[in-house]
């Protein structure tokens, strides 16, 4: 065999030889990478999943609204322990909506959000402030960003009866749209007042006449 011949021969198998070296370096940083996501996916999923509990909490019959086919939200009773604070119960029913639909085709809100505060003013408009995956990982489109909100006012509304309207906030800023399209820059209506029974006296009687 030519000396020429043998030296291409040898410098190919070098280069073979570094290039399947290479190729199980790359498939192994892939892999760790994999790895530490998965990590990573399940520690947040176990913060997202850690129940809020407090001392006043009684088991109830909680109304959860999941998605129910396009577009639609429905009830599913779950029962829940719910404190008696109105700020505390709205977290937990918000977190119960977040982390544990009852399928996957069901889930209404991104498995990464967090509630990021909860507030209830005097007049009992709640200001709900969620983290930036509400707009970032949601279908974009008037129909399914409201179905996010929906499913957002309909269970507060169900389980937190002393709350009159909602605003959203988005990492603590307000925000034009949901995802493009979906104004958050108003306010939700939950739970509206009652309107008061009309209390105007009764006609008095007519006097009889004489005969």
């Amino acid at each position: 065999m030519p000396r020429n011949l043998k030296i291409a021969l040898g410098i190919l198998s070098v280069a073979v030889l570094l290039g399947l070296i290479s190729l199980h370096g790359l498939h192994e940083h892939i892999r760790h990478m994999v790895e530490n996501q998965r990590s990573e996916e399940q520690a947040r999923h176990d913060v997202l999943a850690a129940p809020i509990a407090t001392l006043t909490d009684v088991t109830v019959q909680a109304k959860i609204f999941w998605g129910a086919g396009p577009d639609k939200t429905a009830p599913v009773l779950v029962e829940l322990p719910l404190s008696a604070d109105p700020i505390q119960r709205s977290k937990q029913v918000l977190n119960e909506l977040i982390t544990n639909p009852p399928a996957p085709e069901q889930r209404t809100l991104p498995a990464d959000v967090t509630i990021l505060g909860f507030y209830v003013l005097s007049d009992g408009t709640a200001i709900a402030d969620f983290s930036d995956a509400l707009v970032t990982e949601i279908p974009s489109g008037i129909a399914s960003e409201e179905t996010v909100v929906d499913s957002i006012t309909q269970t507060l509304e169900s389980n937190v009866p002393s709350l009159r309207r909602l605003k959203i906030l988005i990492h603590g800023q307000e925000v034009d749209t949901l995802a493009g399209h979906l104004d958050l820059t108003g306010f939700f209506d939950l739970n509206p007042p009652q309107p008061q029974p009309s209390t105007s006296a009764p006609n008095p009687a007519s006097p009889a006449r004489g005969r």
